[in-house]
């Protein structure tokens, strides 16, 4: 679970790597830094999204990716995603991650270079009751239904990442 304490990276505008920041600090002053968002499909092609917690800092009960979170300082973007995976979802994946894509950094991505990746699993979750209060596998004509209908109660940063992946 992130605190405003934790050390991640800060990095400059090609995502190179100056140093530690604080989580806090890279919220508070908009330093550019590093996040992941793994998208979880089922082999039926389901996407499983969860709804934040009203605890979270962050768009607290909105429905977000399946696990997403900052790239701790010292980490790569490969070793973030696989223990975002276990905290949020209880899923342990050995096997190499695909990248989806990048997006760059902008006002629109709260100042993050996101790295999305994606994997079908077919396991039993095992989601975080301190960061997710439900979660469920949605059919992506229902996912572009609800989005064309004005995304309500999804957060910005899925919307955005959706769109590009619908794109590619």
């Amino acid at each position: 679970m992130g605190s405003d304490q934790e050390l991640i990276c800060q990095v400059d505008e090609n995502d190179q790597i100056i140093g530690p920041c604080l989580r806090g600090e890279a919220h508070q002053m908009g330093l550019l830094h590093r996040s992941v968002h793994i998208l979880v499909f089922n082999s039926d092609g389901e996407l499983f999204l969860q709804k934040r917690a009203h605890t979270k800092d962050v768009n607290p009960g909105l429905w977000d990716t399946s696990a997403a979170g900052h790239v701790d300082f010292g980490e790569s973007y490969e070793d973030s995603a696989r223990r975002e995976l276990k905290e949020e979802l209880g899923i342990d994946y050995p096997e190499q991650f695909e990248p989806l894509f990048k997006m760059e950094a902008s006002v629109d991505t709260g100042w993050e270079f996101i790295q999305v990746y994606q994997l079908t699993y077919d396991g039993v979750l095992q989601p975080e009751p301190h960061e997710i209060i439900d979660g469920r596998w949605f059919g992506l004509t229902e996912l572009q239904t609800w989005i064309a209908r004005g995304g309500e109660g999804l957060t910005p940063s899925f919307q955005l990442l959706w769109a590009k992946f619908c794109s590619i």
